[in-house]
């Protein structure tokens, strides 16, 4: 079975939606990160599409909120760790589908970084919903699996 790699397109100015694997342990006092090797594990293809001047869109499930929006569970702690490891600008989303979402990435710049809230907020996600993944699929041109262990 062959399969593209991002090797194999031209991601120059197109929009790539990057399935991560974020799902770090974090500390239960402080909310945070203690150990962000799934944050280092994805740094190359993030920084790949960065240098190819790629529109980088990144999703990730944090935890187990089960279809329910959960504070502590937001995305935001992420964001600013893979901010200082990669020493630009990573944006957090409100949501990860939707209009506002969608107009985020309109305003997305080639080489920038736009995190989209945790998918595992809607309960659409652990469901495999067809709807739902077709929602996030609208908003990139290319899709990119770098999360294999979270692909169940």
């Amino acid at each position: 079975m062959n399969k593209l790699t991002i090797r194999d397109i031209d991601v120059g100015s197109k929009r790539v939606l990057v399935r991560a694997d974020f799902n770090v342990p974090l500390d239960e006092e402080t909310g945070a990160i203690t150990d962000d090797s799934r944050i280092q594990a994805t740094l190359p293809t993030i920084k790949y599409l960065i240098d190819r001047r790629a529109r980088v869109i990144l999703c990730s499930h944090l935890g187990r909120p089960k279809g329910k929006v959960v504070e502590k569970l937001r995305l935001a702690v992420v964001a600013q760790r893979l901010s200082q490891i990669l020493g630009q600008s990573v944006e957090v989303a409100a949501d990860c589908i939707g209009s506002d979402v969608e107009k985020a990435i309109e305003k997305l710049r080639v080489g920038d970084v736009l995190l989209l809230e945790n998918i595992r907020f809607h309960p659409e996600e652990e469901a495999n919903d067809a709807s739902f993944a077709q929602a996030l699929a609208r908003l990139a041109d290319i899709y990119v699996n770098d999360a294999f262990g979270a692909s169940h």
